[in-house]
């Protein structure tokens, strides 16, 4: 089975029976699995914080209407485009680097599926339709979506330098916050400020997880990460960001709301905190198929936060 997946360019780290490899047409699959679209995971943690912002900003402003729906259908395509746009990205600039970690190595560039020059056309083109999605917001949404392009462009080379790149991947992913909180008001407020901080420590603690996947190859290969850096103290850090998170929704919500609205959307942080503690309780940090499962159990506790902030807005 594994040298079948090998000969038809399957990834190893995908969703096995994923609908690009099984109904995507031949010809697109290498530059589909480029976007990690046999991997929905990522398009979902990148859009909850859009929606977590949008969803807090029509709360505080009592309306949603068609604009909001228009914010949150934008944000969903958008956030599938700009995650397919940011792996390519981050695929051309590590595609030395992949070839030498076992899980990363049948990704299509190392593969040989892709070529660097292909798959840039292809980062191009994701982004083009991207920023005409993004043309349909207000002037200051707008402008902070041309912002989020240098977290973005960072990132992939933030492992070179820093021990701590789950920060910009953070910084890069949980933008959405700020932008469908502006694109829903007009303009950026602290709710929207604190929502994001509390993005980037869910981050920290998710894609540190995620990283014990990869110690043994990062370490023989150079690349940093939390996951190296924490070592056996993983779970002390890892609870100094769930609380960080759930401290930070809080404030967030304190911020925005008042009154029965407020009771409702404080929901959000306990249940939130519950869902990471029971991730807690189950994590074995040697047990790679556990990490990536308890990686892809956080699109739960995102939209567990949507819910119950879009709750919020019916109160």
């Amino acid at each position: 089975m594994a040298r079948s997946e090998a000969r038809e360019g399957q990834v190893a780290d995908a969703v096995k029976g994923n609908w690009v490899d099984r109904h995507a047409p031949e010809a697109i699959r290498p530059y589909l699995r480029l976007s990690r679209a046999d991997r929905p995971i990522g398009t979902w943690l990148l859009l909850l914080p859009c929606w977590w912002g949008l969803a807090l900003a029509s709360a505080a402003l009592d309306r949603f209407g068609w604009t909001g729906l228009w914010i949150g259908l934008g944000c969903a395509v958008g956030a599938f485009l700009m995650r397919g746009a940011g792996c390519t990205w981050n695929d051309i600039t590590d595609r030395h680097i992949d070839g030498s970690v076992a899980r990363t190595r049948s990704r299509p560039i190392p593969s040989g599926r892709v070529t660097p020059k292909q798959a840039l056309a292809w980062a191009v083109a994701q982004s083009l339709v991207s920023f005409a999605i993004l043309l349909t917001f207000n002037l200051p949404a707008i402008g902070l979506g041309v912002l989020s392009l240098l977290p973005v462009a960072i990132y992939p080379f933030a492992k070179r330098f820093t021990w701590w790149p789950q920060v910009f991947l953070g910084l890069a992913f949980n933008w959405g916050a700020l932008l469908a909180w502006t694109a829903q008001t007009g303009s950026l407020g602290w709710p929207a400020v604190i929502l994001y901080l509390a993005g980037i420590s869910w981050t920290l603690f998710y894609d540190t997880i995620y990283a014990f996947q990869d110690v043994e190859d990062d370490a023989l290969i150079g690349v940093k990460s939390t996951a190296r850096l924490f070592g056996d103290h993983a779970r002390g850090w890892l609870v100094a960001f769930l609380v960080a998170g759930t401290l930070f929704l809080a404030l967030a919500a304190f911020l925005a709301l008042s009154g029965a609205t407020l009771i409702v959307a404080l929901c959000a942080p306990l249940i939130f905190a519950l869902h990471l503690l029971w991730q807690m309780a189950r994590l074995d940090t040697k047990d790679t198929d556990r990490c990536l499962a308890l990686f892809r159990s956080n699109r739960d506790a995102g939209l567990l936060v949507t819910l119950f902030l879009a709750a919020a807005i019916l109160v």
